[in-house]
């Protein structure tokens, strides 16, 4: 959709709506264009009143935290969709399970269930995002991923319609979802062990230490940025590649953990983006094996395509 295609007679939604809204701001490697339209729902039936009435036509993405995500310095066409504070909610349902707003960030999700006693769920402590994106991409850490804990979702799809979904419906596969495009989740429900509080924080500490100590927590970065691919590291894969510290513009492959790239220098998304590229191509010349992209590419290039 070009941008003077952009579409004007929009639904009027209890909550707020913005044209032409910045996303960098809201990203982690705070680069990038702006959304057409960026929605923020006052609640889940907001959200589906909104989406029933929008035109089918109109492109929807959900965005989280944005941690793991480039947007284009294009900017993202159609509605972006944001869930704040409305969905960030959590609560223990019983001694082994806990139900989570869809804006509800990894930390949160992990500390309600250690105060009520659930473990298994400390590895979620080590995925920076909400629970919309982490339950759509399958996230992990340390070891356990959505897959392990997740009883069901309740989504609210393109069309507006609200489902529930049991994780079995799902697909799940490595970092990959089946979630119907233009999906949103809007809560999730999660099931841990019994366990005491105070060992479950001793587990959510080590795995905060870990991250502080192997990733690049305090630069503009976007997480991992490749899958590991069967049998490998892509963090190793690409050190042997000789792109510890690769730069391209602004772009830096980081020289802490080397499946991360960061925004050094004021970099474009085009920047961040060329950079992964070049780094898979050094990485097949070297070893012969094809990363695949771990972060989100969204929206469009500055020519306008897609």
């Amino acid at each position: 959709m070009a941008l003077d295609e952009r579409p004007r007679n929009m639904p009027r939604p209890a909550g707020r709506l913005t044209a032409d809204a910045p996303l960098a701001p809201l990203i982690w490697f705070k680069a990038g264009g702006a959304a057409d339209w960026l929605f923020e729902p006052k609640d889940g039936q907001d959200l589906a009143d909104f989406l029933c009435a929008l035109d089918p036509a109109v492109p929807v993405m959900a965005l989280g935290l944005g941690s793991n995500l480039i947007v284009r310095d294009g900017g993202v066409p159609g509605v972006v969709v944001r869930l704040g504070k409305p969905f960030a909610s959590v609560e223990a349902l019983d001694e082994s399970s806990i139900r989570c707003g869809g804006g509800a960030s990894g930390i949160s999700v992990s500390s309600a269930a250690r105060d009520a006693g659930i473990a298994g769920l400390e590895f979620l402590r080590g995925i920076p995002g909400t629970v919309g994106g982490f339950v759509r991409m399958n996230g992990g850490a340390y070891g356990r991923e959505v897959a392990d804990a997740l009883v069901e979702c309740e989504v609210v799809l393109r069309s507006g319609e609200r489902r529930t979904l049991p994780a079995a419906a799902l697909g799940y596969t490595y970092r990959h979802s089946e979630l119907p495009e233009g999906a949103t989740v809007v809560s999730a429900t999660f099931r841990g062990t019994p366990g005491n509080p105070a060992t479950i924080q001793i587990e959510m500490d080590r795995i905060a230490a870990a991250r502080e100590e192997s990733q690049p927590l305090r630069t503009r970065t976007g997480g991992s940025t490749f899958k590991n691919p069967p049998g490998h590291k892509a963090w190793a894969l690409v050190d042997e590649a000789g792109c510890r510290g690769l730069k391209l513009g602004g772009a830096q492959v980081s020289e802490k953990h080397t499946n991360f790239l960061i925004n050094a220098e004021d970099a474009s998304a085009a920047d961040i983006e060329a950079l992964g590229e070049e780094v898979r191509r050094r990485v097949k010349a070297k070893s012969g094996v094809e990363l695949e992209w771990e972060i989100q590419r969204v929206g469009r290039r500055k020519d306008g395509l897609q």
